[in-house]
């Protein structure tokens, strides 16, 4: 038997022992059943799996005209150094012929038009970082809209090298029906194309966060997030440093007699397994009679009872903290209601269902010119957008209490309402200290 590389582009194949290349030792069996089964005792007899041979790959392909599927299959059967075979398989279930029914070409359209919208996407948010400069890459979803770009462009890569390589290499595969047809490599960039999918859908509805602010409940459950990430990450750090020690323990420990801490890697999936209440400890105390109680008790201790709950009162203080800002009438700062608001009145202006209000376009044009004014001297974009929404609430607040005919009888309030008349009473001693220094501050230039 000779040696031979494979000619084909098929990536490497991960098995259970080790990582195969491409080339092998490569026999072609026949259509007829009889032939094979010739073949089969001519190899057997002529010794073609050795005490050398380490792994053995049989491929072969099936296409269901009906639903216009390739399902390429490949059954693995390692042989270990130590002897005994390890047997494992793959079915990919592909759609290698895209474009044949009308609905398929509904699904051309439709990728086109994304092409289109990927386009226009990509040149606003060119426009947005040339305007914004540095201080576009400090907010989150900005960064997520980039990965989301990222990810889009490489969709269409995949999908454009997918269908080149089923182009050129579909019509060569089929030419001769007595050689075999290896579909392996185009199925196995068909699934990468899935998967790049996947992940752009998912970050696509993370995204959706950024657009739930017109519900209260869901904007409390964005804002938490986005305001506790630094104490996450500062306790995810402390947590895994705890959480591998004790994975490198139970590797250690019990490696050699419990399969579920055989390598690093399935002592991490055990701890969380653990934690999730699904553990093996018969086969942890049998392992080791002082070590294993004393793993378990201290991790279940230190993980379960004392770190999960620090994690919980970090999101716990948060969210009552935003609970809080939001019970003094404060909001984020995108909220999709006002935007559809704004439209609306926008719509209606321009149908001119509406009368223009000047003094409110003023107004409008006035704060912008000290939007720009203020970009211009530095200041960010949280504090100039926190500033906005301190001038509108203190805004609501003199419409809603300073008034001239004031009763002198006794009113009660409720506490939100006392709360925020404290912070107001607050904001005007703070104005009132900010003119009094102006004051003094022009007398000794008069004197």
């Amino acid at each position: 038997w000779k040696y031979s590389t494979s000619n084909s582009n098929s990536p490497w194949h991960w098995g259970f022992i080790g990582v195969y290349g491409n080339g092998g030792y490569i026999f072609t069996l026949s259509k007829s059943k009889y032939k094979t089964k010739d073949k089969f005792i001519d190899l057997r007899l002529n010794s073609w799996i050795t005490r050398g041979t380490r792994v053995i790959f049989i491929d072969f392909s099936l296409y269901n005209a009906n639903v216009n599927l390739f399902c390429i299959i490949r059954l693995v059967a390692e042989f270990p150094a130590t002897g005994g075979i390890l047997t494992s398989w793959q079915f990919y279930s592909v759609k290698l012929l895209r474009y044949v029914s009308y609905y398929d070409y509904f699904i051309a359209s439709c990728e086109i038009t994304f092409c289109i919208f990927l386009i226009v996407f990509t040149t606003q948010e060119v426009k947005k970082v040339k305007e914004f400069k540095s201080a576009y890459f400090k907010s989150i979803w900005n960064w997520i809209e980039l990965l989301l770009l990222v990810l889009c462009f490489m969709a269409i890569c995949f999908n454009i090298h997918c269908n080149m390589q089923i182009f050129l290499s579909l019509g060569q595969l089929l030419e001769n029906t007595e050689k075999y047809s290896d579909f392996y490599s185009l199925a196995y960039w068909h699934i990468y194309y899935n998967n790049i999918i996947a992940i752009t859908i998912f970050f696509a509805w993370i995204k959706i966060f950024k657009f739930i602010s017109f519900n209260k409940t869901m904007s409390q459950l964005s804002s938490t997030l986005s305001r506790c990430i630094k104490d996450i990450v500062g306790f995810a750090i402390m947590f895994f440093i705890i959480f591998f020690a004790y994975a490198q323990l139970g590797f250690l420990v019990f490696g050699s007699q419990v399969d579920d801490f055989s390598t690093f890697q399935n002592s991490i999936f055990a701890q969380f397994r653990i934690v999730l209440g699904d553990f093996n400890f018969a086969g942890i105390q049998q392992a080791n009679r002082i070590l294993g109680p004393i793993y378990f008790i201290t991790f279940i201790f230190f993980v379960f009872f004392v770190l999960l709950n620090m994690f919980l009162a970090i999101i716990n203080d948060t969210y009552s903290e935003v609970k809080a800002d939001y019970s003094i009438g404060r909001r984020p700062d995108f909220e999709l209601g006002k935007m559809i608001k704004e439209s609306y009145k926008n719509a209606l202006e321009k149908l001119k269902l509406k009368k223009d209000q000047k003094d409110k376009d003023k107004e409008k044009k006035r704060s912008r010119d000290l939007v720009e004014q203020a970009r211009r001297e530095g200041f960010d974009e949280n504090e100039i957008q926190s500033a906005e929404q301190m001038k509108k609430w203190k805004e609501r607040l003199e419409k809603k209490y300073y008034s001239t005919e004031t009763e002198d009888d006794y009113q009660p309030v409720t506490q939100q309402e006392f709360r925020e008349l404290f912070l107001y009473a607050v904001e005007l001693e703070k104005e009132l200290h900010y003119v009094s220094l102006k004051l003094n501050r022009m007398m000794r230039k008069f004197s």
